[in-house]
Order: structure tokens, then sequence, then C-alpha cells
């Protein structure tokens, strides 16, 4: 295994600090290019770019210049241009700032090793958002055969964490675009996948801001409420769980076909009775 291998697997920093230990037949040179020579790499798993991050960068490198190289390999379909395979932030903030080259380390890698250096940038300094970062694991399985075991370990993240992340793709279009913004967090949307009517539910997640525990508590009585036929509104979940808040006390709504019903308030004391008796009355 290569030292440029082993560098994936200590973090990105180990993997720049190791180029220079890399095999004759991985490494060709470090030098400064033209930066209309340089392609975005066609592996990057991560698709939105923050703007404003862009052009801090931008500002940090016209005072400073482009302090670490841009890792690439060249582009076997133009010859003398050649592939980002990490640093496109650094690319794009350069070209922002108008320079006309920059510092690059030449590698001559493949395609699978140019896929899990972007991914390990990415990851490690948590650029990705979750579904970028689960696209990123789904190609390592589709187009190279990993499975869960082996991208754990590549990774140093735990299998569950592998696959609770897989697991989100599995999510309706709208829910993994609410993710990919940023309005639905994984903790969120994790009880959600299998559920019937998860998109519902989560447009009311995030009108509602539930936090994630009270979502598994919604998905945990969803699971349930599919042996009782009285609760099919998510709506009223989400009214009963309020009101449980509010005054501490469990409580029952029965809702019928017709929108008739009942809300039973229960108490386990003399003290919640007269506390209930209290809330009445007013």
């Amino acid at each position: 295994m290569s030292a440029a291998k082993k560098g994936l697997g200590r973090g990105l920093s180990a993997l720049f600090g190791d180029i220079e230990n890399t095999t004759s037949s991985e490494k060709i040179q470090g030098s400064k290019i033209p930066i209309a020579d340089l392609s975005r790499n066609k592996y990057q798993p991560r698709i939105i770019f923050d703007d404003e991050k862009i052009s801090e960068l931008s500002s940090s490198i016209k005072e400073n210049g482009v302090i670490q190289p841009i890792a690439v390999r060249p582009n076997k379909y133009e010859p003398g241009k050649y592939e980002i395979i990490a640093g496109e932030r650094r690319w794009l903030a350069a070209q922002k700032a108008g320079l006309n080259e920059v510092p690059v380390v030449i590698l001559n890698i493949n395609d699978q090793k140019s896929l899990e250096i972007a991914i390990v940038e990415n990851v490690q300094r948590q650029d990705l958002n979750i579904i970028e970062e689960a696209k990123g694991y789904q190609r390592l399985i589709k187009e190279f055969g990993y499975d869960h075991d082996k991208i754990s370990k590549f990774m140093s993240k735990s299998r569950s964490h592998i696959s609770n992340t897989l697991r989100l793709l599995s999510l309706p279009e709208d829910i993994i675009s609410l993710l990919e913004e940023g309005s639905l967090t994984a903790g969120q949307a994790r009880p959600l996948i299998g559920m019937p009517n998860a998109s519902e539910i989560a447009e009311n997640i995030v009108k509602k801001k539930v936090n994630s525990r009270e979502v598994e508590s919604l998905a945990k009585l969803k699971k349930l409420g599919k042996k009782s036929r009285e609760i099919k509104d998510p709506n009223i979940e989400f009214v009963k769980n309020e009101i449980e808040s509010k005054l501490g006390l469990s409580i029952e709504i029965v809702n019928k076909k017709n929108n008739s019903g009942k809300i039973i308030v229960k108490y386990n004391s003399l003290e919640q009775f007269e506390l209930i008796s209290k809330l009445l009355r007013k």
C-alpha cells in the first residue's frame, strides 16, 4: 500500500504530508500551472459551494497567495490539461482573486483514488452536507465495489454511521432537498425512512421546528398507530405533543373520520387532577 493511500486513513493533512513520500509511479512533480489548464474533479462529491466562504478564501489568497498546493492529475482526455483531485475551493477562490496560475502537486492516480481523496478532503473538513456525503459513499459502492465495512475502515467512521447515512438516500426527493439545503437535519429525517407520509411530516417538522427526539417519538407513535385506526393525521400528533409539553401530562386524542372526537387528559395524582381542574375553569 502506498504512502498516499495510508494518508487517506489518517486524514487529509497526512495525505498532503505524505505526498513527498509517494512512489515515483504516483508522483510526477510539483509546480505552478495556469488556472485555465485545470478542470473540476468529475468525482467531486460536493455539489453546493458556499459563495461567502469562497469570497473569504479569495480575500485570504489575495493577501497571502495559495499556501497549500492543489492536488491534480493529468487529464486523460485533454493532453496538457489537468483535473483537480483536491482543492477545488482554492481553485475557485484563486480565480475570484484574479490569479493566473496556482501551485499544484501533480499525481498519477486512478479514478478510485481520485474519488477517495475528494471524499476525504470534504468529509474530514466537514464541508459536505449529509446527502453529498451519502452520494459519495454510494459511488464508492457502485463504481468501485466497496461495502459498508470497507468504507467504514477507509473513512475511520463507524459502520452504523455509514449505513445510516446511505439509508437517507431512500427518502423522497423533497426530503432529500430539505437535507441538502440544511432545512432538515439527518437526526430529524432518519426516523421518517419508510413512513408512507414522510413528506407531509417533514413539512411539519420544518414549520414547527420539531427537534430530533420529538421526531423519533412521533415515528414510534405512527408505528403504533398502524394498530389503531383512530389517529391518522400527523398534525394531530404534533398538537398532542405540544399540549403534553405544556401540561406536563399525558393526553389522548381520538379523531374520527367526520373530524369529531375527544381529548382525554390523564392524571396520576390528586395534585395533577387539581391542576387540570384549575386550567379548565379558566
